[in-house]
């Protein structure tokens, strides 16, 4: 139970050393640091209970990490050397106030690199051992992309990842040190003598809301939270279209987008941090997806899913035109995106067939993945035969942007007629598909992605689950084509709260503003963008662990 002063003149009182505002991932990190540091910590949330552990739950628990032993067993070599050129080629660091997040660069990678696996172990959270390789680039050895694979999945997927931090929370409670506080919006923040002291804002009315539900935000009364030391862990703005479009880059954002995120990741307190005084920068840098797909059975508005794609589909636009090299699927998810927005359209298309569809591709997100989640080895290896229950069959059987053809031509007739224009000629994707297997038929080929779908297989986990045999598109015996309709999905800020790298919130002229600490997305995952334009996969989850830790060790010592 949540552990709250009352007191007629002030209303509803909250004392605590900490104050952490927002029970994700990053925030249940900084409390769970604060709280074995020995201090009172208070946690607040707009959502109800049901929605503990807010976007970490619903994540497929990917985790970038490098030169671990499921990379070597795997025969990958990796070092921090290699993983920091990647990191730093994909940032792209161009702004005066990118310096910051250059160092908290640095520090992330030598973290995957270093202790990252060795915590993790001593948290009992397991890995699968099938490293995947997520944003393969393409654009040379000094540009975007992952060198070798390092994206780890978190055995039992993003809850597995959230257990040991809830469970030392509840120890917390139980103990009397920790108190959550659901359906309590932060609006302000409060300062003593320069310190930021605590904040204040609403208690919203009860709610009966599922995890992910729109969740009511009428207010039934005030509360203030005092504090030695406020942490913000509010997240970013994917829920939040209006604010997405305004920050767009450009300007130019699609008119029509799923959400990768449940609508309470509105991004509304960020500019109350700015407001007194924070630095908040890097707002035109995000990471949404172009290979969204609606869910079937949403959970809350314009609930969409991402698919993650092997490299065989063919990637055309909107105008049944392909994407220019390396745009093929996984290799580059901003490049794409860009690509397909500059078309005027919000929607592309894979092609494709039944075999690679159901050896390539797999959904994101726990709730699509019940075997990894599940920790069911059975169910697990049901998923590599054929004609099992899989999510993506159910997404073939269900789904509004999944259709099959017989034959190139119907299939485009299809395709028109799902996206409501005549913009895929059927002639023309008839001639694309009979080149394509003209150039697999060779056995060789000047075709890149085949190059890129031949050397992907030389690696053990893509030749076993994740990347099929090149075959021609049109072989009835793998059979029939299919077109899935992609829409962009909203889901992650690159950019945030400006911190040191001990998560202090700095302002405009780079000076931490006093017991003001700040993680996870509401950080840009520290320093404001530590990511800078692209990012690498796996570095989100890990970037809530990483920032949330030192925002909770440094909040603690600084009362």
């Amino acid at each position: 139970m949540p552990l709250q002063d009352r007191d007629a003149d002030h209303g509803n009182r909250i004392l605590a050393d900490v104050v952490v505002v927002g029970a994700g991932l990053s925030g249940l990190v900084a409390a769970a640091t604060a709280y074995a540091a020995g201090k009172r910590v208070a946690i607040l949330d707009q959502e109800p209970a049901a929605s503990l552990g807010g976007q970490a739950h619903w994540s497929f628990g990917g985790l970038f990490m490098v030169d671990t032993p499921e990379q070597r067993r795997l025969g990958v070599r990796d070092s921090a050397e290699l993983a920091l050129s990647d990191w730093m080629a994909s940032a792209g660091f161009d702004r005066q106030h990118d310096a910051m997040a250059r160092q908290w660069a640095e520090a992330y990678v030598q973290f995957a690199a270093g202790e990252k696996r060795a915590w993790l172990k001593s948290l009992d959270v397991g890995i699968f051992p099938l490293v995947q390789w997520a944003e393969r680039g393409g654009y040379g050895p000094q540009g975007h992309g992952n060198t070798v694979p390092r994206f780890h999945v978190t055995w039992g997927t993003g809850p597995a990842l959230l257990e040991p931090f809830l469970a030392k929370v509840q120890e917390g409670v139980q103990a009397g040190r920790v108190s959550l506080h659901f359906r309590h919006r932060a609006t302000s923040l409060t300062t003593t003598a320069g310190r930021v002291a605590g904040v204040t804002g609403q208690i919203l009315e009860p709610s009966t809301a599922v995890r992910g539900q729109a969740s009511s935000r009428s207010a039934v009364g005030d509360f203030e939270a005092r504090a030695g030391a406020v942490v913000v862990t509010t997240g970013g703005i994917g829920g939040n279209h209006e604010t997405v479009r305004r920050q767009w880059p450009g300007n130019a954002a699609p008119l029509d987008m799923l959400s990768g995120v449940p609508a309470s990741v509105d991004g509304d307190f960020l500019p109350v941090a700015e407001s007194l005084g924070a630095s908040l920068v890097n707002g035109d840098r995000m990471w949404h997806y172009p290979e969204g797909i609606h869910n079937y059975d949403p959970v809350w508005p314009k609930h969409g899913i991402r698919i993650l794609p092997g490299p065989s589909s063919l990637w055309l636009d909107a105008d049944g035109q392909q994407l220019p090299a390396p745009l093929f699927p996984g290799f580059d998810s901003l490049g794409a995106l860009r690509h397909i927005v500059a078309t005027g359209h919000s929607y592309s298309w894979f092609v494709l067939n039944r075999t690679i569809a159901l050896k390539e591709l797999a959904l994101s997100g726990s709730e699509q993945n019940p075997d990894l989640t599940g920790r069911d080895v059975s169910l697990l290896v049901s998923r590599l035969k054929p004609g099992s229950d899989t999510p993506i069959q159910r997404f073939l059987d269900k789904g509004i942007d999944f259709i099959q053809g017989s034959s190139p031509h119907d299939l485009a007739g299809k395709m028109n007629a799902l996206a409501g224009n005549q913009l895929v000629s059927a002639d023309h994707l008839d001639a694309l598909v009979r080149a394509r297997d003209l150039q697999v038929a060779s056995g060789l080929g000047k075709d890149p992605q085949l190059a890129a779908i031949r050397a992907a297989r030389r690696f053990a986990t893509d030749k076993l689950m994740r990347v099929a045999p090149p075959h021609r598109l049109a072989d009835p015996a793998h059979g029939p084509l299919i077109a899935i309709r992609l829409s962009v999905l909203t889901r992650k800020s690159l950019g945030g709260l400006q911190t040191d790298l001990r998560s202090r919130v700095l302002d405009q002229e780079d000076r931490a503003i006093p017991g003001l600490y700040a993680a996870g997305e509401a950080a840009g995952f520290g320093g404001g963008g530590i990511h800078g334009y692209r990012a690498l996969e796996g570095t989100f989850l890990g970037g809530c662990l990483f920032t949330g830790r030192a925002a909770g060790r440094h909040a603690a010592a600084s009362v």
